[in-house]
């Protein structure tokens, strides 16, 4: 018997969005369906009001580099944490941080695939600097989050997840936030994801609904 299947949670874009991280909903301008089938329907007279956007049509925007922390250690050494969506990601690193988190180890060849064919990569990464030692650094990758995306109306959010010596800071928080940010930089207003029983809480803080308007995710399983 299968365990039981995520929860599928809807992000909707609220009115204070901010730095602030207070999540405030606001009523959307149109249904989530219909959002999604004015996209795509002849017939359809669904008003849409589109924001303003400072991007020229086919222009994408940069990846960012942010840092979110940074503090000095006793010894001296200052640690940056650093939210990139470069999508700088090394495979093995990637399979030591899933090990850490205890998730199922998958096969390299098909990460690189998953990390290659999604539309947003964004990580986290520990930044050290000894004192004394002027230009020598250390990086850790400490926490990623993807997205995959029909580049113009949804995105889906995966495998999130944090070092967990770094777990309880706000940086797990931090990272769906920035992602989010990102895809709405790119228009992207319908943003999904899958959460496991224990998580659904995190993501209803970061302003996710499960089952909006009576929607229901579906699973397709092979019976063998």
């Amino acid at each position: 018997m299968r365990d039981e299947a995520p929860t599928r949670m809807i992000w909707r874009e609220d009115c204070s969005f901010s730095r602030k991280r207070r999540i405030e909903l606001c009523p959307l301008r149109a249904g989530f369906w219909d959002s999604i089938r004015s996209g795509f329907l002849k017939n359809n007279n669904t008003q849409v009001v589109e924001t303003p956007t400072t991007l020229l049509e086919d222009e994408e925007p940069l990846p960012q580099e942010i840092v979110l922390l940074e503090r000095t250690q006793s010894d001296g050494i200052v640690e940056q944490i650093v939210f990139s969506s470069a999508g700088d990601v090394d495979l093995y690193d990637l399979q030591t941080l899933c090990d850490k988190v205890g998730w199922p180890r998958r096969p390299l060849s098909k990460v690189a695939a998953s990390l290659k064919n999604s539309y947003l990569v964004a990580t986290l990464h520990s930044i050290t600097r000894l004192p004394d030692a002027e230009g020598t650094e250390r990086k850790q990758l400490i926490g990623m989050a993807r997205a995959t995306s029909d580049h113009a109306f949804n995105a889906t959010i995966w495998d999130v997840l944090v070092d967990p010596s770094y777990q309880g800071q706000g940086l797990g928080k931090a990272l769906v936030e920035q992602l989010i940010r990102a895809l709405l930089q790119r228009d992207i207003g319908n943003i999904t994801l899958f959460a496991d029983s224990k998580v659904v809480d995190f993501y209803k803080n970061l302003g996710f609904e499960a089952d909006p308007e009576g929607i229901k995710g579906m699973f397709w399983f092979p019976r063998f």
